[in-house]
This record gives structure tokens, sequence and C-alpha cells, in this order.
């Protein structure tokens, strides 16, 4: 589960602060957990900071508490604060813009980059999928979504634009449209080297930070009409 602290201080340093973030920075290259940062200044006091630091989960962010320059670094800055920092620990349960940025991860990075090792980032190890165009009606695990990516990679290049996506609660919904070049075999379709389009909607539903459960629908016949599988 991915978590955030929040550090709320107060000083009439900032410049030095600032200065001193950029050296944390860039002393933990390659060594520090957080994913994000921000700081927000109160506009009603102008001493008056929060930064938001954001993690993959609590263990992390334990592991970068332990780095000797986050030690350092931490002294550093509650001697520029005018009192000691406040912390507030916070587990994140819910983040519906961190949900359309993982689906978009999915299309762009996983399937059409090709980054299959980011499936166990993206997905919950025992995700669900729902494909009207497989015979099981549901197939547990992430495993069996790295199977079909290495499948549909050998059969076509190919490219997804994201017409449109909505987020509601933890689904999101996108509608797309697939252009792929046929250039290996294809449920027993020999390459043709056509170009064909495909539109089709998933929708994932997230828990934890990961994606739970999908259902895709894609218009199948149409494709295999363009393969000129059928008439």
């Amino acid at each position: 589960m991915r978590f955030v602290q929040v550090i709320d201080c107060k000083t009439e340093r900032f410049d030095d602060m600032d200065r001193l973030m950029d050296e944390w920075v860039e002393q933990t290259k390659g060594s520090r957990t957080a994913t994000h940062s921000l700081i927000g200044k109160d506009r009603s006091d102008g001493a008056h900071y929060v930064e938001i630091v954001e993690f993959p989960s609590y263990e992390d962010a334990v592991a970068n508490s332990k780095l000797p320059e986050t030690d350092r670094i931490f002294q550093e800055m509650v001697a520029l604060c005018d009192e000691t920092p406040t912390f507030i620990d916070l587990d994140v349960v819910r983040d519906e813009q961190l949900n359309q940025r993982l689906s978009r991860r999915f299309f762009h990075e996983i399937a059409v980059g090709g980054n299959l090792d980011a499936i166990d980032e993206v997905f919950a190890v025992d995700y669900a999928d729902h494909d009207i165009a497989k015979e099981e009606e549901t197939v547990i695990g992430s495993g069996s979504l790295r199977d079909d990516l290495i499948g549909w990679r050998a059969a076509f290049d190919f490219s997804f634009d994201l017409d449109r996506q909505i987020c509601e609660g933890d689904d999101v919904v996108t509608l797309w449209t697939w252009t792929g070049t046929h250039k290996g075999d294809f449920m027993g379709i020999p390459p043709t080297g056509r170009q064909c389009i495909m539109t089709g909607t998933t929708i994932f539903r997230f828990k934890g930070g990961r994606i739970q459960e999908g259902w895709w629908h894609e218009d199948l016949m149409g494709l295999m009409r363009q393969l000129g599988a059928v008439d």
C-alpha cells in the first residue's frame, strides 16, 4: 500500500531549507525510495510550510529514513525550523489520479513499450481477468496477462490511442483504438502484413494501489475480418 508522509514546519529560512532539500536529492540519488515530493506554502502565514513525500509503501519510507544522508539532512532541517516539525503518516486508501496514471502505464509502457516486468508493479498477483474473447469466463493471475501480451506482441506491431478515460471510485474505464501491423501467427492465421484497426473498452478495478480486476470488450470479429479470416 502506498504511503505518504506530511511534514509540517515553520521557518523564516526557507531558501536555506530549499537548498538543503536539493542537496538531499543529489546525495540520495539511486538509493532513496521516495517517489514524489512537493512543498506548499501557507497563504496566510509566510513562514508555514508543508512538505508531502510519497513512497511506494511504509516499508520503503522506513528504509528511506535509515539512509545516513536522510538522518543528517533531517537534523539540519530541524535546526532551520522555528520549532520542531510535526509528522503525519498516511496510508493511501484511494487516489483516482494515480489509478488513471497506472491504467495509462499499462497501455503505453507495458503493452506497447514491452516492459513486461512492470506487470508486477501495476497488477495484483491474484488479478482477475475477464475477456469476452476467451473461452474461460475469468482467468486468475497476472501471469496470464503476461502470456497474452507476449502473444499479441509476437503477432503484431501495435499502438494504442486512448480515446477517453472515465474515473469513478476504484474504477477506470478506457475507450481505446488499437492499430497494428500483422507480422506473426495470430490464432492460426499466418502473417499477412496488413494494417488493422480495432476499437474496444477496458475497465480496470483498483485495490491497494494495484489493478485487481479487468474487463475487456474488443471488436475481435472486426479484426478477424480485416485479416481475411472471416467474410
